[in-house]
C-alpha cells in the first residue's frame, strides 16, 4: 500500500451520537489495529464481542457502566473531556462480550482491538493506576498518561495519552518503530509497531501538524514506497503511522491531545530517534510550567 496525505489522515465527525471516527486493518493497510471512537447519549448502549482479539477501552468523557462476561464495572468515569482529568480505561482479553451503557447525557469512548492467541486477566485501570510523566523540556515539554504501558499484562496492546501545550512539539525528537531489532545481547532496541493518533484539540477549532517520513531502513522505503507527508490534524481526526518518524507540533493558542494505540512485534515502545535531531534532548534548559495541564487529583 502506498501512503500519502490522502490515506494517512482520516477526518472525524462531531455528531451528537454514533461513530465519530475509526479505521480497520484493511483500510489502514496493516495487520493488527482496529480502532473506533464512539459517542452515546444517556441510556444508550453499545455491545461488542472481542472474539479472538484483546481489547482496550478508554473513556474520553462522561460516565458509564460496563458489563461483560469478565466482570461488571461502574459507574466509571469522572472527566467531561480529555482536558478535564485522568482517564478510566478497561482491558479485556480475547473471547469477551461487553456492553457499554452511558450514564451521562454524552459519553465519548475509544475502543481498540487486535488479534490475540493468549489469555490475560481483564482489568479496570483507574486514574490512581495511571502513571503520569512530564517528558522533554522547553518547547518540547509534554504530558504522557500511561494506561496500558509497555510491560502491562497483555499480549500486544500499548495505550497512552499525550498532551502538547500551545506552540510545543511532541513525539520529538522524531522517532520511529518500524524494524524489529535487538542488540548483541538479545535486548530489544526497536520494535516494529503500527500506531494510531486520535486527536482532540482545546478549543476545538484549533489544529496540529504531524509529519510522517520514512528512514532508509524503513521497509516501505526499501520497497520503493517512501512516506514524506505533512498532515493537518483537527479535533476528532485520526492519523495512521504505519512506518517512519512522526513528530507533532501544536498550533499556538491551542492544547493538543492525542490518544496513541500501538501494536506489533512486541508489547514494547522500543524506538529509534532520527539521529539528525536526537541532540535536542541534551539542550533543554527547563520544563514548561503549563504541564501538567490539569490537576492530577486522582480518583480511587
Amino acid at each position: 500500500m502506498r501512503y500519502d496525505e490522502s490515506n494517512l489522515l482520516i477526518r472525524g465527525t462531531d455528531r451528537p451520537t454514533g461513530r465519530l471516527n475509526g479505521v480497520t486493518p484493511a483500510e489502514a493497510g496493516w495487520a493488527l489495529i482496529n480502532f473506533e471512537v464512539r459517542r452515546l447519549g444517556r441510556g444508550e448502549r453499545w455491545s461488542f464481542d472481542t472474539g479472538e482479539q484483546e481489547l482496550a477501552l478508554v473513556l474520553l468523557g462522561g460516565r458509564a457502566n460496563v458489563r461483560s462476561n469478565r466482570g461488571e464495572w461502574g459507574p466509571i468515569g469522572e472527566r467531561t473531556s480529555p482536558f478535564d482529568g485522568l482517564p478510566w480505561s478497561l482491558y479485556l482479553s480475547r473471547r469477551s462480550q461487553l456492553e457499554v451503557e452511558a450514564l451521562t447525557d454524552s459519553l465519548d469512548f475509544a475502543v481498540a482491538w487486535v488479534p490475540s492467541d493468549e489469555d490475560h486477566p481483564s482489568r479496570l485501570i483507574r486514574p490512581a493506576d495511571v502513571k503520569v510523566e512530564i517528558r522533554g523540556g522547553d518547547n518540547v515539554t509534554r504530558q504522557i498518561n500511561d494506561m496500558i504501558p509497555a510491560g502491562f499484562d497483555c499480549q500486544r496492546l500499548v495505550v497512552v495519552e499525550v498532551y502538547t501545550p500551545s506552540g510545543n512539539w511532541s513525539s520529538y525528537p522524531p522517532h520511529k518503530h518500524d524494524v524489529h531489532k535487538t542488540d548483541a545481547a538479545g535486548n530489544l532496541v526497536e520494535a516494529d509497531l503500527d500506531e494510531v493518533y486520535y486527536y482532540r484539540i482545546d478549543p476545538p477549532e484549533g489544529f496540529a501538524f504531524q509529519r510522517i517520513y520514512t528512514a532508509p531502513e524503513s521497509p516501505l522505503q526499501r520497497a520503493g514506497q517512501p512516506i514524506d507527508a505533512v498532515l493537518t490534524a483537527r479535533d476528532n481526526d485520526l492519523v495512521l503511522v504505519p512506518e517512519g518518524y512522526h513528530p507533532v507540533v501544536s498550533a499556538p493558542g491551542y492544547t493538543t491531545y492525542y490518544l496513541n494505540v500501538l501494536a506489533g512485534s512486541a508489547q514494547s515502545l522500543a524506538n529509534t530517534d532520527d539521529p539528525r535531531y536526537a541532540w535536542v534532548k541534551e539542550s533543554y534548559q527547563a520544563r514548561d510550567r503549563r504541564v501538567p495541564i490539569y490537576s492530577l487529583k486522582r480518583d480511587s
